[in-house]
């Protein structure tokens, strides 16, 4: 089986290149580099990998690494922290309505005309940004009020592309939602502007390697934004890769979508002291205050996640105390190299 992936370059589309090439695939990836700058990965030289560095609104480039590919995952986005949604409100909504476009006319020909079997979408779960129903499930965004933010509203635009490019051209789709990625290799963006939290820059202003770099660089008390009662389920980016490839694999996906996601809820409070006393030690009290948050960040975000496990039988494994064993240590390492 071969598969485009786009975006392959950012946070979650590296772990989606490593599932799917340990996984037996032949894999493309494209990205341009505009978020971290250029990157070297440890599986750039595997013999199924070719990586085409290319614009992912390019109709023509995309349907060229469309040939011969069976499934596609249209992943390309600009996409950052809280702080991204404020400062590129309009350009996160042109910017990512275009690449919609292209990912999509580009399939809907490849689906026609060569073998391309289905799109599987890369949502967000921003789509539920002003959901009061907990814990939400697939189906909501239809219920609740569109998101407040230019991101989330063009997620739930992505979304309907795929519905309208089933209805129209017959164009098979799956639309995953992951939530609240963490793992290893997010770095400082290219476009970040200067936030701080207290005297500290922020790394990426998501909250766990924010709260990280933080606690390692000495802050204490440790600032918080917001009054740390917001409530995340914190998945590892291994878990929702392979919730994706279930996605694109399982038949009973097929033109229908999904939250990937754990099922643990963790307020950022507990998730800052879980961070503190693995950082500076049991013994040390746990200081922290709480700075204004953001707008748009968002109180709770709480998926259901049983559709997942009762159709394609995916469950995310990874604890939250397995995530932070591996990440602390990267992290450390990123700020002694100074790339957070």
């Amino acid at each position: 089986m071969k598969i485009l992936i786009t975006g392959s370059a950012g946070f979650l589309g590296t772990y989606l290149v490593k599932e799917f090439l340990e996984a037996g695939y032949e894999v493309v990836g494209l990205d341009n580099f505009s978020k971290y700058g250029e990157l070297h990965q440890p599986y750039d030289d595997h013999p199924r990998y070719r990586f085409e560095c290319g614009d992912a609104k390019d109709t023509r480039l995309i349907r060229e690494l469309l040939s011969g590919c069976d499934h596609f995952i249209a992943g390309a986005a600009m996409i950052g922290g809280i702080a991204y949604f404020h400062r590129l409100a309009f350009d996160l909504l042109a910017e990512n309505e275009r690449i919609s476009a292209a990912s999509f006319e580009a399939a809907i020909d490849a689906h026609r005309n060569d073998r391309l079997q289905k799109i599987t979408v890369i949502s967000s779960s921003m789509v539920f940004e002003n959901t009061e129903e907990y814990p939400t499930p697939e189906g909501a965004e239809h219920r609740c009020p569109p998101p407040s933010s230019t991101y989330g509203f063009q997620k739930l635009a992505t979304e309907y592309f795929a519905k309208g490019a089933h209805q129209q051209y017959g164009l098979p789709y799956t639309i995953v939602r992951p939530f609240n990625c963490v793992g290893i290799g997010e770095r400082r963006a290219v476009r970040d502007e200067t936030v701080y939290s207290g005297d500290i820059r922020l790394a990426l202003s998501h909250v766990v390697p924010d709260l990280v770099q933080k606690i390692v660089k000495g802050q204490d008390p440790l600032h918080i934004l917001g009054d740390g009662q917001q409530v995340r389920h914190y998945t590892y980016g291994g878990d929702l890769a392979r919730g994706v490839r279930c996605c694109v694999e399982h038949p009973d996906a097929v033109n229908d979508d999904f939250n990937i996601s754990t099922a643990v809820a963790t307020s950022v409070l507990e998730l800052a002291e879980a961070i503190w006393h693995r950082v500076n030690g049991d013994d040390t009290p746990f200081r922290y205050v709480c700075d204004d948050p953001f707008p748009h960040d968002v109180q709770r975000r709480s998926p259901a996640t049983e559709k997942a496990k009762e159709v394609l039988g995916f469950e995310a494994t990874t604890t939250l105390d397995q995530i932070l064993d591996e990440v602390i240590p990267w992290i450390r390492e990123q700020v002694e190299l100074g790339t957070i």
